[in-house]
C-alpha cells in the first residue's frame, strides 16, 4: 500500500465520518479473526485503506457500509495470501471438511431447545464469537452484518455483493449453523437436557 502522506483536508474528513466506527470495524474484525493481534491489524489495515480513498465515500450513504465493504475486501485479500502459505494449505483444507459433512443438516438440535431463539440470548458475546469464527466464511459475514451489526438485509446484500435472497437464505441457515456450534455449551450449562444422539 502507498505510504504517501494523506492530505489534511482528506484525513480531517475521514476523522469526522469514518473515525467515530472504528469500535464497529473492530468489533467485526474480532469476529473474523483467531486473535486479538489479527484482529487489530485488520482494523487499521481497513481503516488506513478507508483514510486513503474517502474522497470515494458519497455523502448521505451508509458509512458502516461502506467501511465493512472495504474491510470485506481487505479480509479477502488475507485469505489468499494465507492460501499461498504451505502451512495454512493444509489445516485451511481440514477446517473445511468438517464444516462440509457438519453443517448438512443445521438445526438438527432445535427440537431439543424449547426456545432456541430465547436461549441464544443467555450466551456471552465471547462465546456466541467463538463458535461465529468457525463457520463458513459467507455465514459467518451474513450472521455479522444482519444480527450483530443489525444491518438491514437489503444493505447487507450490498456490503456482500449478492441478492437478497442470499442474505434471507443464508441468515436462515446461519442462525441453525450456529445454534448448533452452541449447542455443546448450553449441555454443559444445564440450560438443555443432552439427548442421545447428540455430539
Amino acid at each position: 500500500m502507498s505510504s504517501r502522506p494523506i492530505p489534511h483536508a482528506q484525513a480531517a474528513r475521514f476523522r469526522r465520518l469514518a473515525w467515530p466506527l472504528m469500535s464497529v470495524v473492530l468489533r467485526t474484525a474480532e469476529c473474523l479473526t483467531r486473535s486479538r493481534d489479527q484482529a487489530e491489524d485488520l482494523a487499521q489495515e481497513t481503516m488506513l485503506k478507508a483514510a486513503r480513498a474517502i474522497d470515494s465515500y458519497q455523502d448521505g450513504t451508509d458509512m458502516r457500509s461502506w467501511l465493512l465493504t472495504i474491510m470485506r475486501r481487505t479480509h479477502i485479500d488475507w485469505l489468499r495470501t494465507r492460501r499461498h502459505r504451505p502451512t495454512h494449505l493444509s489445516l485451511n483444507a481440514e477446517e473445511l471438511d468438517v464444516l462440509s459433512q457438519e453443517d448438512q443438516q443445521p438445526g438438527r438440535f432445535d427440537e431439543q431447545w424449547e426456545e432456541p431463539e430465547e436461549l441464544m440470548e443467555r450466551f456471552d458475546d465471547e462465546t456466541v464469537i467463538d463458535a461465529l469464527r468457525v463457520l463458513p466464511d459467507e455465514i459467518r459475514w451474513t450472521l455479522l452484518l444482519v444480527d450483530i451489526e443489525q444491518m438491514e438485509q437489503v444493505e447487507a446484500a450490498k456490503v456482500l455483493g449478492v441478492p437478497v435472497g442470499t442474505i434471507k437464505s443464508r441468515t436462515h441457515r446461519g442462525r441453525a449453523m450456529l445454534r448448533d456450534r452452541l449447542y455443546e455449551h448450553a449441555v454443559h450449562r444445564g440450560w438443555v437436557d443432552s439427548k442421545e444422539g447428540s455430539r
